[in-house]
């Protein structure tokens, strides 16, 4: 079987394990979680980098430092990883769930625009999710935010290495947060990081995730959380760094095949990639015309031994965010079940890709029609 995506660990994983092992560094401190931390500071060009044990604690911890709490109000786009949504309710906040545009499949500004002005209910925070790793249209994003005097927050989770109009993704809100989960390009097998260039939030994150211990003694000044990355999950995730832009330039490479292989048919699309973004292509998506052709892609891939899957749905749709506000366009209802993810390992095979390739040539759907 072709899977859908694996780790690329052809670097220095081992040997900074080992290292870790060599000098008992293997909990929840250590150099190499400094070092991680200092290296996502400097990839972002952020002033400040806090360590999480995984992406949805640094949501959490994001939403915290930037004052949401119970009775608050964040936009989340309809479309995206339940995570984000999730991390709005650990908060104690309420999601409003706003659709995605048919260009980017990320938050649409119209539509936050539309919410922000009707202040019904009155929003707090705004979450922009950069969809596999395609950068939302964050200065729309921002000047709204401003004008409306709410945080704004980057989940990046899979956008590591992501720009938007040529400054890295994680450096265009407030606060932003990654994850290094084992299917992401960048992998610490797990864990997570917080980016801000507000001393004050970072300080506080930094508090807050280490159970909110005040000093050396078992003395603590507020509720806090067990939210640190070990020494172990750092060394991984900083010697995948190493590496950073020979896999940006494979999953470039990866992205540019599926490409050409999609031109001119009228059953398959790949994800809208707009000028003023250029994506770090974490999965390749192929959109088809409903989830039954998406269902169907996905059987007949499995039976060629390659694996792929439906993406994300609308959060709207689902039990535990029903009770949601809502500005919705049909978008992200459109695109739910629709989006297919092909294999895009960045150790993606030639011979690998040709297989996929030709089993996409063999699969026939329906017409497509526009996301909304």
């Amino acid at each position: 079987m072709i899977p859908l995506t694996v780790p690329d660990l052809r670097g220095n994983e081992a040997r900074y394990l080992a290292q870790c092992v060599a000098d008992n560094w293997v909990s929840s401190a250590g150099p190499y979680v400094t070092r991680f931390e200092a290296r996502m500071a400097e990839l972002t060009g952020c002033g400040h980098a806090v360590a999480t044990v995984n992406g949805t604690a640094a949501l959490h911890t994001a939403l915290m430092v930037a004052g949401i709490g119970p009775g608050d109000h964040v936009i989340v786009p309809d479309w995206t990883f339940a995570a984000t949504a999730n991390a709005v309710r650990h908060a104690g906040a309420d999601p409003v769930l706003v659709d995605v545009c048919p260009a980017t499949w990320t938050l649409d500004p119209a539509l936050v625009g539309q919410v922000l002005a009707a202040a019904k209910p009155p929003i707090a925070a705004v979450i922009a999710v950069h969809a596999l790793g395609h950068p939302a249209d964050m200065d729309a994003l921002g000047s709204l935010c401003r004008d409306a005097e709410v945080a704004l927050i980057e989940d990046a989770a899979g956008a590591v290495g992501a720009r938007y109009r040529c400054r890295p993704v994680g450096a265009l809100s407030d606060v932003a947060i990654f994850s290094f989960n084992g299917n992401k390009t960048v992998t610490a097998g797990g864990g997570g990081m917080l980016v801000t260039d507000h001393e004050s939030w970072a300080a506080r994150a930094r508090h807050l995730t280490t159970q909110a211990r005040s000093g050396p003694d078992y003395e603590h000044d507020m509720i806090g959380y067990n939210y640190r990355m070990t020494n172990l999950n750092a060394a991984v995730g900083l010697a995948q760094l190493e590496r950073l832009e020979d896999m940006l330039a494979a999953k470039r490479a990866l992205a540019a095949r599926y490409d050409a292989t999609l031109a001119g048919r009228a059953d398959l699309a790949p994800m809208p990639r707009v000028d003023w973004a250029q994506s770090n292509n974490w999965l390749y998506a192929v959109r088809v015309a409903d989830a039954g052709d998406g269902a169907a892609l996905v059987a007949e891939l499995g039976q060629s031994g390659i694996e792929a899957r439906c993406f994300w749905r609308a959060l709207s749709d689902q039990p535990p965010f029903a009770d949601a506000p809502t500005c919705l366009a049909g978008v992200a209802r459109a695109l739910s079940g629709a989006v297919v993810t092909l294999p895009s390992s960045s150790g993606l095979a030639a011979a690998d890709q040709d297989r996929v390739i030709e089993a996409l040539a063999r699969w026939r759907g329906a017409a497509l029609v526009p996301a909304a």
